[in-house]
């Protein structure tokens, strides 16, 4: 077994164990929960053992993330990228795993891997219920006085619903923090696992509206309306519980697909609620239930922080290239010592446009052949963009720009395949430019076998065959494109016929004047980023464990023992949180300060080029008839592209007549298009087609 391999086995083992401990502690825990005092016995029951639920549910998966960063920091050292060479392949059983075997809405494109893990985590949310309720409605015999049976096992059944929606919010932050080193692991990325936070927010909701709603039923059936709006010093908050539910509707609805697409910022906004809610959410459940769900709220709160304080700095906006499709390039200032993979993506922030907006958008750039230089494309298809588009084209000297990131895989994996087939629709085809411009720095090595790469793009005008532009970087040693086995297929939908070059408007390319405030783009902790992060991870969260032993023993505990008086349950709760915050922020900060400072060294010997006035530059794309040929590298791109106008693509016949054994198939544009691909893939009509897709969306 290779070591990354052995990696990988030792965090399942450790997973699994912590699963195993999640389901089987609780049902130990809650076992005797109804009886006569039932306060007093959950006060004994939680509050004698919050070290061992810290132990048992946040260590396992804290270690694991601080040893992922270790691992994740020695592997990229020890990897050569020569080793992206190697024709890898994938195994029968792996190729058939991930294979899509689900490809509909609102679920999107699901692998045997993720239906097989997905129908595991629902029988372990149908098998714990099950267990809770056995033995809640063992001990019926103990319920309160005056209160029938069938009332009795409403209100059981409605407080297991809580308890099971705790397991959904136990793995909710994972795909979420865009730094982890938890996905990177199992082979993902905070982007192609947005949509495990996107199911687990829905079941968790429907899981906590039945929860409210029941218990509301509870109430009103046993003449306890009053319960809603307790404040319990001695057992759970109702009205936390209540202001949680409150403030979580609005975040659901407005994420749902159809509200999310027509009021994307009303989403945005509302989604910014989960501070508050995580708040209200604590104070209900307790620090008993915190613990288990501490650890992925403890890296989530990391990484933002880091992001947060990342953003705080302006970025070497150096220059744009306007396209006459409507989309834009821009190119970053960056450290030689940031690496990233293709297919990365950056957050954009421009203040001038909103200061609260972050949008994501797909690296364009290579890091191995643009080694001081970062580029995102952006698409004008929004409020946002359209702003953006009008500023760049009133005559700026500089303009502001803020940014997180970049984030992507940690491999090349897309190497491995003896053929690549890309398929792109409109401005999907971003993500694959930085693929081509890795294979043509990976040529450059010796003994690098180059795989056939096989574009096919979907235009809606001619106008935007332009974006093949961006395959050839804008500045830099002229790319060996001619070297590639590269065959681009274009298809133009909404035209019949080619037009003249004159009914196009020519390419732009604005050069701003650098300001002394701004800084390349760097990764947040410098070049050992990972090294530092388990640093961050493992010294904050011990220094919560040393700071939360000294508040119990020394302040809480008196109290509870020496006093007739006992704790505020709530109050335990906000201690929590608390010491969760300060330890990230004070870890957080030495660290990102002390980074920082090793930063702006490398970032002095850094050049960016000095320019009086900005600067316009104009040409003509060599995708339209009549237009000059500037340079051997765009000579190179126009003969490997053939035009279709007036026609699709006929994906079917184009994948089941490739030949090779190793066909890598990615897919980013419209969601149609993706599904109509992996509906292809999932077949089984070829068995060498290996789907993966580029996509934030389902």
């Amino acid at each position: 077994m290779s070591s990354k391999g052995m990696v990988r086995a030792i965090f399942l083992v450790v997973f699994a164990v912590w699963l195993m401990i999640w389901v089987m502690l609780p049902t130990k825990l809650y076992k005797n929960t109804w009886t006569p005092n039932l306060e007093t016995t959950l006060n004994s029951t939680y509050f004698s053992g919050q070290g061992t639920n810290l132990l048992l549910f946040s260590f396992p998966l804290m270690f694991i993330a601080s040893f992922g960063c270790a691992y994740l920091h020695f592997q990229n050292k020890s990897t050569d990228s020569s080793n992206h060479s190697k024709r890898l392949g994938l195994d029968s059983a792996t190729a058939l795993l991930k294979r899509p075997v689900v490809v509909m809405a609102p679920l999107g494109i699901v692998s045997a891997l993720e239906l097989t893990f997905a129908a595991m985590f629902v029988a372990l949310l149908i098998w714990s219920l099950a267990n809770y309720l056995y033995v809640s409605f063992g001990n019926l015999h103990m319920h309160k006085e005056g209160e029938k049976i069938w009332e009795a096992k409403l209100r059981s059944v409605s407080l297991r619903l809580g308890y099971i929606g705790n397991i959904c919010w136990a793995f909710l932050f994972f795909p979420v923090t865009r730094g982890s080193s938890v996905l990177p692991l199992i082979g993902l990325t905070s982007e192609s696992s947005i949509k495990y936070h996107i199911w687990l927010g829905h079941l968790s909701n429907i899981l906590f509206a039945a929860h409210t709603i029941g218990f509301i039923i509870y109430w009103a059936i046993t003449n306890q309306m009053a319960e809603m709006v307790e404040w319990s010093k001695t057992w759970v908050s109702n009205v936390a519980g209540v202001i949680a539910i409150v403030i979580a509707m609005p975040m659901w609805v407005a994420s749902l697909p159809q509200f999310r697409r027509m009021k994307f910022e009303l989403f945005f906004y509302t989604h910014h609620l989960y501070l508050l809610y995580i708040f209200f959410y604590v104070l209900h459940v307790g620090d008993a239930y915190f613990c288990m769900i501490l650890p992925g709220i403890f890296l989530f709160l990391i990484d933002r922080y880091l992001r947060f304080l990342q953003s705080r700095q302006r970025t070497a906006l150096l220059s744009a290239r306007i396209l006459p499709c409507g989309l834009l390039e821009l190119n970053f200032s960056k450290t030689p010592g940031l690496y990233y993979n293709p297919t990365s993506i950056l957050f954009v922030n421009v203040p001038r446009i909103s200061k609260l907006q972050w949008h994501p958008f797909t690296v364009s750039s290579n890091c191995n052949m643009e080694t001081d230089e970062l580029s995102v494309v952006i698409k004008c298809q929004g409020s946002w963009s359209d702003k953006l588009y009008k500023e760049l084209g009133s005559s700026l000297d500089r303009l502001q720009v803020s940014t997180e990131g970049p984030y992507g895989p940690t491999s090349s994996h897309f190497l491995r395949h003896e053929c690549l087939v890309l398929v792109s629709g409109g401005s999907g085809i971003t993500p694959f430019i930085s693929i081509i411009r890795e294979i043509i720095f990976q040529i450059q090595k010796p003994n690098f076998k180059v795989p056939r790469v096989i574009m096919i793009c979907a235009f809606k005008n001619s106008a935007d065959l332009a974006m093949l532009d961006l395959l050839l970087p804008i500045s830099g040693a002229p790319p060996q494109i001619s070297q590639i086995q590269l065959q681009i297929e274009a298809y133009i939908t909404r035209e019949e016929e080619q037009p003249m070059t004159e009914t196009h408007k020519p390419l732009q390319t604005i050069w701003f004047k650098p300001s002394p405030l701004d800084s390349p783009i760097s990764a947040t902790l410098g070049p050992n980023n990972w090294l530092w992060l388990g640093a961050i991870i493992s010294s904050s969260f011990l220094l919560f464990l040393l700071l939360l032993g000294i508040v119990t023993r020394y302040y809480i505990y008196p109290i509870d023992h020496n006093t007739e008086q006992i704790y505020h349950f709530s109050y335990r709760a906000l201690w929590d949180m608390f010491l969760v915050c300060v330890c990230i922020f004070i870890v957080s900060s030495v660290v990102f300060l002390w980074c920082k400072k090793q930063n702006a060294r490398e970032g002095n010997r850094i050049q960016i080029r000095e320019i009086a006035t900005p600067v316009t530059s104009q040409g003509v794309s060599p995708w339209f008839s009549g237009a000059e040929l500037e340079s051997l590298p765009h000579q190179s791109l126009v003969q490997a592209t053939k035009v279709h106008f007036g026609s699709r693509p006929d994906f079917k016949k184009t994948l089941l007549d490739l030949k090779e054994s190793d066909v890598g198939v990615l897919a980013c544009g419209p969601r149609k298009m993706r599904h109509d691909v992996a509906k292809i893939c999932a077949s089984g009509l070829a068995q060498n087609l290996h789907f993966e897709s580029v996509s934030f969306t389902l």
